[in-house]
Formats: C-alpha cells, structure tokens, sequence
C-alpha cells in the first residue's frame, strides 16, 4: 500500500509541471497556490470543478469525495497487497455514498489505508481544515515513518480543534506542509478551499519525496581470507618478488593485488578475494590461495591492513587458487609512482 511512483519519479514530474502553464486551470491566475495546482493538474490528480474542466473554482468548498480523492492520488496509495474474498464496495464502510460512483475507488482505497473517515460521511460533505489536515496526514504516515521536531505548536484557537486531530495537525505545522495565519490561527473548523487543499496535497507529497525513509544498508560480504602472510625474495639487486598467501574455504576462491601505497620506505600491498563462480560448486576444502608482485628494492613490502578492503573483491576465480587478473596484472616492477618496469 505504498506510493505507485518513486520518490525520484514523482520530484521530477512535480519540476516538469511547474515548469509548464500552458495546461493550467483559467481561473486559477492570481491564487497563492496556482503554480502548485497546475502541477498536481499535469500530473492528472486534480480535475476541473464541473463540466468545465478548465475550471477549478479554487475558492470553493472542497467536498468529503473530492478531497479524499485528492490524498489518494496524490499519494499513490492502493490496496494492490489485499486480497480480498468478496470484490470490496465503497458502502462496506460508508452507507451513504453509491458503489458506482465516480469517487467509489478512492474512498474504497482510503478505508483501507487506514484515513479514518466517519462511518456516516456523505460524497458531498464540505471538509473542514482540521479534516482535511487529519486525513492527509494519515496518508502520509501510511507512506513511511518519519521524524518530526518534538515540539509543541501553540494555537490561538487551539480550543476549536477536535482533540483527535490535534496530533496530526501538529505534524502538518512542524512539518510545513500547513501553516497558521499571521495572528497564529489555524481556523479549524472552516471548510478547506480547493486551492489550500491542492497547496497542502502538492507540499505533503514534497514532503514526503524530500523525506523518503532510508534503505537499510546492505551487509557487506565478511573477508573470507584468513592467515594472510607476506614473504619477499630479491630477484636481482633493484627489485623482490613479493608473494601473499591465504587460506580459503574453499578452491573456487582467488586472490589478487588490489592495490600498492607507498608510505615513507614501506609499499604497503592490499589484496582482495576473488570470489567463486556462482554456478558452480566446490568442495568445502581449507584451500592455499596466493598472489604475487614484484616491488622495488628500494622499499620494503608489507602487507595492508586487514590485507584487503574489507570484503572487496572481484569476481572469477580461476578455480586453481590463483586469480588470473592478479597475475596478468603484477609482473613488473612497481616503483614509487605505481608505474610498472616491465622486464
């Protein structure tokens, strides 16, 4: 039941849109919100007022059906995880609206995510701001959790606000989706706008792109090489012939130079698993695995931390315990400034 479009995909149609009018509503020139509303008109989540679709009547009173619409839409939210036993009907949970209505869907799908819209409410009941304000924050909450301040916003006619939307109006205040008036009103129980309503769906999806929960980290591959030794043999005057060995569980796995520093006197020599190829099988077997450079005689070899980067590898394994790349790629001499001497 999350959101239909990704984070990425949404802020970039939300840009396209505002950056194009020649779509937009003709009677929405001049409102605060008009720029976000001939964007949420581009993207197909608002419509026309009447059977003037060029006309949004941004100043009128936004009716319970439209206004759910509105949330659903925006936020893409669907019922596309529910498997139901009977095909749902919007008059399951509201018994005054009509199950082939054009706003059936919708409501049906905000029953589902958990917008707790009265039992009793009619297609046609203008929603006040407090409403309004609830349910859209009830629909974002379905699309993440997310951290607010933790503060309280004082209201002047906090006295008018049902205790039950007290909680989601806060969100809507320190979130910036909603704000108060200049003399730090909220003007509960006034029915919503259209064009306030699109200006707090357009900043709720922002918010919620802006916001997008992180994705839990992917663990990382533990180093499989164990008992790394470094031994270094002169092959001439001016250079060694540096080889590292390990123990691998098992003979599909390689290993290979993944890099050379040079710090003072020292070449520091990390190296790197190769891992087995993944559509074979190996027998579980402590396997010797090794890799071999040649370094300067002028410094001295040792072996980098961990002797690689912490699970980094490549993959390929020549399935003898060598990795062909770490061969072909270490048969010079490596001097200070990482170039290769060939022979």
């Amino acid at each position: 039941m999350k959101k239909a479009l990704t984070a990425a995909s949404v802020v970039l149609l939300l840009f396209v849109a505002l950056a194009q009018s020649v779509w937009a509503f003709s009677d929405t020139k001049g409102h605060p919100n008009d720029a976000k509303i001939a964007a949420l008109q581009k993207l197909g989540i608002l419509s026309g007022s009447d059977a003037k679709s060029d006309h949004f009547d941004p100043n009128g009173k936004l009716t319970y059906a439209a206004g759910i619409s509105m949330i659903v839409n925006g936020l893409g939210l669907n019922i596309d995880d529910i498997r139901f036993v009977k095909e749902p009907k919007v008059t399951d949970n509201f018994p005054n609206m009509k199950d082939d209505a054009w706003y059936a869907k919708s409501l049906i799908i905000a029953a589902m995510n958990d917008l707790n819209i009265p039992r009793e409410t009619k297609a046609n009941d203008p929603m006040t701001r407090e409403q309004f304000a609830y349910h859209l924050m009830q629909g974002v909450l379905k699309m993440g959790d997310y951290a607010f301040i933790d503060m309280y916003l004082l209201l002047k006619d906090e006295a008018d606000v049902n205790p039950s939307y007290m909680g989601n109006i806060q969100k809507m205040l320190l979130s910036g989706i909603a704000k108060l008036d200049d003399t730090q009103l909220f003007h509960p129980k006034d029915a919503i706008t259209r064009g306030d309503a699109a200006g707090w769906l357009y900043d709720a999806m922002q918010f919620v792109n802006k916001n997008k929960p992180s994705e839990p980290p992917v663990d990382e591959q533990p180093f499989p090489l164990t008992d790394l030794k470094l031994t270094a043999n002169a092959v001439n005057a001016d250079a060694n012939e540096v080889t590292i060995t390990a123990q691998a569980p098992n003979p599909g796995y390689g290993m290979r130079i993944a890099s050379i520093s040079f710090e003072g006197d020292e070449a520091v020599i990390q190296v790197e698993p190769v891992y087995p190829d993944k559509d074979k099988q190996y027998a579980q077997v402590i396997t010797e695995v090794k890799a071999v450079t040649y370094v300067s005689a002028a410094y001295k070899p040792v072996l980098g931390q961990n002797g690689a980067n912490n699970g980094g590898g490549v993959s390929g394994a020549t399935g003898d315990g060598e990795s062909s790349g770490a061969a072909s790629g270490s048969t010079g001499i490596i001097g200070s400034d990482g170039d290769s001497q060939n022979d």
